[in-house]
């Protein structure tokens, strides 16, 4: 068993307590000054007084710092399309020249754009994507990465992508999440109804899902220009039969996709930049998880998703990335967040929770996102004396130290 103890921090902060819904407080917050973190092995034993560790725990090898340190539990990204070849910059060219999200999808760009690359890179050069892109979020302190397929759309690029997923994991220190997201959009070359296509999915995709242990989640995009909740339904019903986690791209641009996710018990509805107070209040009411992604706001021109009266109205929020060539493809979560904060007035606490606690929720992994006792050792440190300066630098200010399962695994050596 390896033994280890860090500090002292100047301030550690460890997200004790704090709810998983609702309105926060930057005085909430625990902030443990001179402290000290001790972990066995992948999971953290105590955090406390740096002195007062030491001496309880003379056996454990010393990691000491010096200078001033902030440290904070690493970040969870909850939502990425990082699975992707290709590059839409003129899709970005054309948005900012005034062209709809519709125009630039009907004049051969957007999505079907993204999966005619994917399909025709090999599964080798996609986990070098992949891989190259979680260690790009991994130096920002990013430990756990949700990755969603969906440029495949088919069952046999479907298939290339959940495996090329499956095989990064083994290449990268962040945990990768894998996520279904067959049901993106009907292919251009699937020669039938979208019913039709969801159908075709669930019968010849989900049970290799199953029987390899691709992903437990799927994931679904509710929209005009991709499936309608009558025709989802039923996809989404299978899935929760066969023990599918169930998770929604919704009210990106209409409503409805929150109803739904709620009406199902997702796990999570993310987007909601469309929401109004019903959408609101029912994900307030459910245990839902609300997923803003403030990068593709950015991306898209459009409204930030409504995360001060989601707060306010007692829902969960998390935050992430949406990294993906189209409409997000910025992939920097903090910086996203900060803007995030800026325009609707999210005070410390919540972002930080948002990227935590209640991130690592949104993916059903209880076991991350707090620095307390059995928590995964997961944490990144920061050469600062004040935590506020993470969000007020608006991603400017980068980790020199990031942790997974108590190993470090990125730093910048001064």
């Amino acid at each position: 068993m390896k033994r280890k103890l860090i500090g002292p921090f100047t301030k550690l902060l460890t997200m004790r307590d704090l709810p998983l819904k609702g309105a926060l407080s930057d005085t909430q917050l625990e902030i443990i000054t001179q402290a000290g973190l001790y972990f066995e092995d992948e999971y953290i034993v105590e955090v406390g007084d740096y002195q007062q560790l030491k001496e309880k725990y003379p056996n454990a090898e010393q990691i000491v710092l010096s200078g001033e340190h902030v440290c904070l539990p690493s970040y969870v990204d909850c939502h990425t399309h990082i699975a992707y070849a290709g590059n839409r910059a003129n899709d970005f060219a054309l948005r900012n020249a005034g062209s709809s999200y519709l125009e630039i999808a009907n004049a051969g760009g957007g999505i079907w754009s993204t999966v005619q690359h994917t399909r025709a890179c090999s599964e080798d050069e996609l986990v070098d994507l992949i891989v190259g892109r979680a260690n790009e979020l991994l130096k920002q302190g990013v430990t756990t990465v949700e990755v969603k397929s969906g440029y495949g759309l088919n069952v046999e690029q479907e298939l290339k992508t959940l495996r090329a997923i499956k095989e990064a994991n083994k290449h990268t220190a962040v945990d990768l999440i894998p996520t279904c997201l067959a049901a993106h959009m009907k292919p251009r070359d699937f020669e039938g109804s979208s019913v039709e296509y969801l159908k075709y999915i669930q019968k010849e995709l989900f049970p290799i899902l199953k029987s390899e242990n691709l992903t437990t989640r799927i994931d679904a995009f509710i929209e005009q220009s991709a499936f309608s909740e009558d025709e989802i339904r039923n996809y989404l019903d299978n899935a929760k039969e066969l023990g599918f986690d169930i998770i929604l791209h919704a009210d990106q641009f209409t409503t409805s996709g929150s109803a739904l996710a709620v009406e199902m018990g997702a796990v999570s509805a993310d987007h909601l930049e469309a929401s109004t107070a019903k959408e609101i209040q029912l994900l307030a009411d459910s245990d839902v998880v609300a997923v803003a992604l403030p990068a593709a706001s950015l991306g898209l021109g459009c409204a930030f998703t409504p995360a001060r009266r989601l707060l306010d109205a007692g829902a969960s929020l998390a935050i992430a990335t949406d990294w993906n060539p189209g409409s997000a493809p910025m992939g920097h979560l903090v910086a996203s967040a900060s803007i995030l904060a800026t325009m609707q007035k999210l005070n410390n606490a919540e972002v930080l929770s948002a990227l935590t606690y209640r991130a690592a929720h949104a993916l059903r992994l209880d076991d991350r996102g707090r620095l307390v006792t059995g928590q995964l050792a997961d944490f990144t440190i920061y050469s600062t004396d004040n935590y506020q300066n993470i969000t007020y630098q608006q991603g400017a200010l980068q980790p020199t130290s990031v942790w997974k399962n108590g190993q470090e695994v990125y730093s910048i050596k001064a």
